[in-house]
């Protein structure tokens, strides 16, 4: 599993790269719920999400190849990926799904990446992208099942450790599950570590049932930031060892989550952004009395119009 020593290695490397993102305290009371929470804004990262982290530590940590990298994503991975090449000075081939909204097209394109289609789902753009890797020769930077992306996003885990001690429960949307998994490392159940999924992508909650990475359903709101077809091998061990519940919540939940963050933060998220707080709002998570509950609003890649609407 990814030790702490790993993260802080990572969090060295880091530094100058990416930004230490705010945490915002709420009262008790505040979105109708009994306990205090504090929201942790990696959508204020670089790209509009969590992903620089894991990009740029996976970049770091290697020799970059003449044909630079690639990398599969339904969106915020590919921007993640292509800002980080940008800022390295090397080449970057992002393959995504037909699924991929524009607004996540265009910031992969604007960071100067070339993007290609690659099939219908996440799955099948990673098989696209594999086999021009095969030709070209660059550098595959996975969006979760590689040790140095899992510590790179565990760096998350230690910025809200030292902001926020206080916190006994952190609710974490997961896909493939390099956030998640990172970020419970970190902890190593020092305190509770909740996943929460969408309905139709229920990727880690049917990996926990089985005891290993099965095949699951990708669709819904939300897939193009959490369809992973499978949870990463890496990531399993931690979550197994160190995610005290996976929860799924309804695209439905989602939205009112997506609409209660702009009614009571103007924070404009995109829905894998807001799928923590929708296991709060929804009941489908009820903490215990005196929980102090940390949410990950994880990313903001969406139009602003549907996110309030």
């Amino acid at each position: 599993m990814i030790s702490r020593q790993r993260i802080e290695a990572a969090a060295t490397r880091l530094s100058g790269h990416v930004r230490h993102t705010p945490v915002l305290r709420m009262d008790a009371g505040e979105f109708g719920l009994a306990c205090p929470l504090v929201l942790k804004l990696e959508m204020l990262q670089h790209t509009g999400s969590f992903k620089p982290r894991g990009a740029f530590n996976r970049m770091l940590s290697a020799d970059l190849p003449p044909a630079g990298v690639i990398a599969a994503s339904g969106g915020n991975h590919g921007a993640a990926v292509a800002y980080a090449a940008h800022a390295l000075g090397v080449r970057a081939e992002i393959f995504v799904p037909e699924s991929t909204p524009q607004t996540k097209l265009d910031r992969i394109a604007g960071y100067g990446a070339t993007v290609m289609r690659g099939g219908a789902m996440y799955s099948e753009a990673l098989d696209a992208s594999r086999a021009r890797q095969r030709e070209s020769g660059a550098l595959e930077i996975h969006a979760y099942d590689h040790d140095d992306v899992l510590a790179g996003q565990g760096t998350i885990g230690r910025e809200l450790e030292a902001d926020a001690l206080e916190i006994s429960h952190l609710l974490v949307a997961t896909g493939g599950g390099g956030l998640i998994g990172g970020i419970a490392a970190w902890f190593s159940s020092r305190i509770q570590i909740i996943s929460v999924e969408p309905e139709n992508c229920p990727g880690l909650h049917d990996a926990l049932a089985a005891g290993r990475p099965v095949p699951a359903p990708v669709s819904g709101l939300a897939a193009d930031a959490l369809g992973a077809r499978q949870v990463g091998d890496r990531m399993f061990d931690v979550a197994r060892a160190h995610v005290a519940r996976a929860v799924l919540v309804s695209d439905d939940a989602i939205r009112a989550a997506q609409r209660a963050l702009w009614d009571q933060c103007r924070l404009i998220a995109e829905p894998g952004g807001a799928t923590a707080l929708a296991a709060l709002l929804s009941g489908a998570f009820i903490p215990p009395a005196n929980a102090i509950v940390g949410i990950l609003v994880c990313g903001a890649n969406t139009d602003p119009a549907k996110a309030v609407s």
